[in-house]
């Protein structure tokens, strides 16, 4: 049986395919590089543009018949950047993987997506689901904004010849990352990491194998006029806590020094502004250390509810936060 996952040289990429493989799945990863960590996992990489209908279609064929799935997992991210590149990769990207599904008789489409399409302003939301936190608005980041369009369109797309399903966990962490703690550890040891607001509001993060293991579960119950076909789910650990408390233990784990400064969110929020427009005007590289939407993000309560998803494809977080870092400072002692 083969499945196709999009983007899986990435951090949950990698999980994923990791995971199918340990099941049996013959892995196929679309890429726009290629990854020796996939190449010693067995899964046969397939290079291109996402934004590319051609090469899309071409990667998707030998992928055919109802039984057979993908997982869309490759996006741009980031807080920062032109609207037409994010348009390209996670608007025309997914669009692109809907096409290919129809043109090649794919039933079964997981795609990825964040609770950032839900984001307004500094809106808490406490136990929320996707059935009472609605699409943001006036979004402020182009990653937001487009990935809800794309998220929107693979739910729309969902019939009975291709079952959808759109899963939006909230913070990945954990060993392999090479985004998030890296950013937060190299700032930490430069003194340059700050809390904005006091650090009290709590927040869902999700541990990299229950990311990947909402992902096999919703795919194991995915299939037309299930309950979970057309529907967006938040996914977490289910441990909400204070963005202090969990950002010192993860760079406790990591063996760097505990944030203890806190910034006011409306300075955070000037400052962001200010970040902005510098990089707009100037020729500026990498991305700004601070954005509104960053600021927004960081400063305001957000955690979900589970429920849902443990009703209607059975996900159980199975690693804890305190197991999950206790994996990750084994990790950095082992490196």
């Amino acid at each position: 049986m083969r499945i196709l996952v999009t983007g899986g040289g990435g951090f949950l990429g990698q999980a994923l395919c990791r995971g199918l493989v340990e099941r049996g799945y013959e892995v196929s990863s679309f890429n726009r590089g290629r990854y020796p960590a996939l190449d010693a996992l067995g899964v046969r990489q397939l290079q291109g543009d996402l934004a590319d209908r051609d090469a899309v279609l071409r990667a998707f064929a030998g992928h055919e018949a109802a039984a057979f799935a993908v997982f869309h997992n490759a996006a741009k991210a980031g807080a920062w950047g032109g609207y037409d590149g994010y348009h390209r990769a996670n608007v025309v990207g997914t669009d692109n993987v809907i096409a290919a599904c129809r043109a090649h008789g794919i039933g079964r489409l997981v795609n990825t997506s964040t609770p950032s399409v839900t984001h307004r302003a500094t809106h808490p939301v406490e136990g929320g689901t996707a059935d009472t936190v609605p699409y943001g608005e006036n979004f402020k980041a182009p990653y937001a904004a487009t990935k809800a369009i794309a998220e929107r369109a693979v739910l729309a797309a969902n019939d009975a010849s291709l079952a959808t399903v759109a899963l939006r966990p909230r913070l990945i962490w954990g060993p392999g990352d090479q985004q998030l703690l890296p950013r937060l550890v190299e700032r930490a040891r430069a003194g340059r990491l700050r809390l904005v607001g006091d650090g009290d509001n709590r927040i869902d993060t999700t541990y990299i194998d229950n990311a990947a293991q909402a992902h096999f579960d919703a795919f194991a119950h995915l299939a037309p006029g299930t309950a979970c076909a057309g529907r967006a789910y938040f996914i977490s650990n289910g441990e909400p806590k204070p963005v202090r408390e969990i950002v010192n233990a993860l760079l406790q784990a990591a063996g760097a020094p505990p944030v203890t400064k806190t910034v006011p969110f409306g300075l955070a929020y000037a400052i962001g502004a200010a970040c902005e427009a510098a990089w707009t005007l100037l020729p500026l590289r990498g991305e700004p250390p601070l954005t509104r939407f960053l600021a927004e993000q960081l400063s305001t309560t957000h955690w979900y509810d589970m429920t849902p998803a443990t009703r209607d494809f059975g996900y159980v977080p199975r690693v804890s936060i305190a197991e999950g870092l206790e994996r990750l400072q084994a990790s950095f002692r082992s490196t």
